[in-house]
């Protein structure tokens, strides 16, 4: 059997980061799985979807804020927004103000399939996480992700 190369970074800060990656490499494989299955969607498409949904702008937002959000790049977000327009799951129009403001709104119909798909996505999301809680390098992260704050320290629900 051919011995495995064992990769040992040089810092912890380095270590650490590497670890965040594999963990939300994971994570984001279980969860594209999931969603495409149930629900014909990808994680990014199920993200926007959410970000538009959950907004407090009444379900839309400029497309630069949207990419934001998700994160991808602007250009990735155009080709992105086109998918779910075609699926009809969103519209696109231009702010009546500045017409070079372009706006995404999310539809009826897109709301009901992400309604539909935060349950997939929140019971893969737990089941991922607790399976790669077993790894002893993404332990402490998962734990992190657990512990209920969120980046800016205020208490998750």
């Amino acid at each position: 059997m051919a011995r495995v190369p064992r990769i040992e970074l040089p810092s912890g800060l380095e270590r650490r980061w590497q670890a965040l990656r594999h963990l939300e490499a994971a994570v984001q494989e279980a969860l594209d799985r999931a969603l495409q299955t149930e629900h014909g969607l990808s994680v990014s498409e199920y993200t926007a979807l959410a970000a538009l949904a959950y907004s407090d702008d009444d379900g839309h937002l400029r497309q630069q804020v949207l990419a934001e959000a998700i994160p991808l790049r602007q250009s990735s977000v155009s080709r992105l927004v086109a998918r779910l327009e075609r699926m009809g799951l969103t519209e696109r129009f231009h702010c009546p103000t500045d017409r070079r403001g372009v706006y995404t709104q999310i539809t009826d119909r897109g709301r009901d399939v992400v309604t539909a798909a935060r349950a997939t996505y929140v019971d893969v999301l737990r089941q991922a996480l607790a399976e790669l809680g077993g790894d002893r390098q993404l332990a402490a992260l998962v734990e992190q992700l657990h512990r209920g704050t969120d980046p800016a320290g205020l208490p998750q629900g």
